[in-house]
């Protein structure tokens, strides 16, 4: 039976509920999957580090974080060295969750870097190292034989990417268009039902749909970095962060929203790219009012969905949560069930 210790950096909600998922989910995991998981580390900026080679309690250190405790009260250090940590503890799959920077990528960028350089895999939600350096991190991680897999970095547990590249062999794929972000998605649906602007953001903040700044969902940040990814991952366009034009919905009035119903239209935040007739490939993001008989116009909440363009069988769409503490741990769990897979196969042919 196949044992894959992990180490966890970051300890906020995904990565502390995929410690969770561990050992309530275990037992199926090694008799459906034929592998178990074992946390040897964790790392977090307010905990500190914690690095046991014969695996963490879990049930001990899912207790820590609502006090002063950190990690050194358990044998680990109130320092966080994220670096020593990844290079040099015993796991084979770095999970990383920390917090995403549409600068620059950092520190997530370095993390992954560090363990593919070390030869450990990756599974990340963070949008910033996929964005941004992509290409140059899936390629280290080819160079040195061990997977880099971001399902949970677009829709979180719903898996888009993976399901495009796995289910649509003997298709074109001529673009995409999406609602990719539920906080903008949920704030367009309560003005639509006669809130105004802040008031709506006010409640999804309320409801824990948005943030403080709330710039990042309201203002297509977030879809941009996402767009970008499905644009290189799904259309390999080779493109750039700057290449994606971004407009969010704090340009949406409510005359704008009364407008569009009584047009029989409705306001949403499309991310959309498309390949053109010389190869190219255009993306960005923007508010749209779409028709209603549009497959995305009745993507209601905090819903996500994605409408593939193919050559065949026309658009394909697929919807589901696009965030969350528990969808988005599961997307970890799935790339990690889709490394143990590809070993597998590797196993079986050699």
């Amino acid at each position: 039976m196949t044992t894959y210790d992990i180490a966890l950096i970051g300890f906020g909600g995904v990565n502390r509920t995929l410690a969770e998922l561990i050992p309530t989910r275990g037992e199926a995991l090694r008799s459906e999957l034929g592998f178990g998981l074992r946390v040897v580390a964790i790392t977090d900026l307010r905990l500190g580090s914690l690095v046991q080679p014969e695996g963490i309690d879990l049930p001990v250190v899912l207790n820590l974080g609502q006090g002063s405790e950190t990690f050194a009260e358990y044998g680990g250090s109130a320092d966080t060295n994220n670096e020593s940590v990844i290079r040099n503890c015993t796991a084979n799959i770095i999970c990383e969750a920390t917090f995403t920077n549409p600068e620059d990528g950092e520190p997530a960028v370095s993390h992954v870097r560090w363990a593919l350089e070390s030869g450990k895999s990756v599974c990340t939600t963070n949008k910033g190292p996929v964005a941004l350096r992509g290409a140059e991190l899936t390629s280290l991680a080819a160079r040195n034989g061990v997977h880099f897999e971001f399902e949970g970095a677009v829709m979180s547990g719903t898996p888009v990417i993976r399901l495009a590249k796995k289910m649509f062999a003997g298709l074109k794929l001529n673009g995409f268009e999406g609602i990719l972000n539920g906080t903008s998605n949920y704030v367009l649906g309560r003005m639509e039902a006669g809130l105004d602007f802040e008031a709506a953001i006010s409640e999804a903040q309320a409801l824990g749909y948005a943030e403080a700044n709330p710039a990042a969902d309201i203002e297509g940040y977030d879809v941009q970095l996402k767009v970008l990814i499905l644009a290189n991952e799904l259309l390999d366009a080779g493109l750039e962060l700057k290449d994606v034009q971004r407009q969010g919905i704090s340009t949406v009035t409510p005359e704008d929203i009364r407008t569009g119903a009584l047009e029989g239209r409705r306001w949403k935040l499309v991310g959309s790219a498309r390949r053109n007739p010389d190869g190219s490939v255009t993306a960005g993001v923007s508010p749209v009012a779409l028709p209603l008989d549009h497959g995305l116009a009745g993507i209601s909440g905090a819903t996500n969905a994605l409408s593939f363009d193919t050559d065949l069988l026309g658009p394909v769409t697929v919807s589901g949560p696009g965030a969350g503490r528990v969808e988005t741990a599961y997307a970890l769990l799935s790339d990690i069930i889709t490394m143990h897979a590809a070993s597998t196969e590797v196993s079986a042919n050699a």
